[in-house]
């Protein structure tokens, strides 16, 4: 027996064309009943989280198959881009014995910021100051200091501050000695630009905070006047 609700499904797609195929009523209701499932089940892959999303594994439809697993890639990558960003926050006071565990085996793609500074040095107290905030800034980032005469047996005041920044085990970047941050002028912002351009950090910062006039060039540990083999 057709009616008018029949044909409506039909105006929407939910069942198939009168003359095309001969259904019983019980056919109609099994097939709408189970069209509202499906489309409330999609639906609910997307506001599910990792766990629920393992939870339900089991029952989904081999069609569903491939959705489903798009959202549990999603799911994942959200989590554990959130753990990231809570792993640090604040900076920590490394010894010599300290250095390869915390910084040379930090963990896969964590970004290490190093300041080797001496108490006595105001412009290193300026960057350790900096270094407090920007951890907070940015948690994801590992933010370490050593003292000079800790970390580096011998290595001269003269390259103080030193910053030594490392992913995945290898040095990327070093800035060395005052002249590379500029003095006591250095700000905050162009701490945080230097990080950023040397990819240790991802600035929100739009442009350089103040235009640069006169190169700075980046000393090589190989020019100082100390013994290599005293360095990890």
């Amino acid at each position: 027996m057709d009616t008018q609700w029949n044909d409506v499904l039909r105006e929407k797609g939910i069942i198939p064309p009168k003359k095309d195929v001969e259904m019983t009523e019980e056919d109609i209701v099994n097939m709408v009943e189970n069209t509202i499932q499906q489309k409330s089940q999609k639906k609910g892959y997307s506001d599910m989280n990792i766990d629920e999303l393992n939870e339900n594994e089991d029952d989904i439809d081999e069609d569903d198959e491939r959705m489903f697993e798009e959202y549990r890639r999603q799911r994942l990558a959200e989590l554990k881009a959130t753990q990231k960003k809570a792993i640090f926050g604040d900076v920590r006071e490394i010894s010599r014995d300290e250095y390869v565990d915390q910084v040379n085996k930090a963990g896969e793609n964590i970004w290490v910021v190093l300041l080797v500074y001496k108490q006595s040095i105001p412009l290193c107290k300026l960057i350790e100051q900096y270094f407090h905030e920007l951890s907070r800034k940015f948690p994801a980032t590992k933010f370490l200091k050593s003292i000079s005469s800790v970390c580096i047996p011998n290595y001269p005041d003269k390259n103080l501050p030193t910053i030594f920044i490392y992913q995945n085990g290898e040095l990327k970047q070093q800035f060395v000695g005052p002249l590379v941050f500029g003095g006591m002028k250095l700000t905050k912002d162009e701490l945080e630009w230097m990080l950023s351009d040397a990819g240790a950090i991802k600035t929100d910062l739009e442009e350089r905070p103040r235009k640069e006039t006169h190169d700075v060039l980046t000393s090589s540990l190989k020019s100082t006047n100390y013994d290599d083999d005293d360095d990890d």
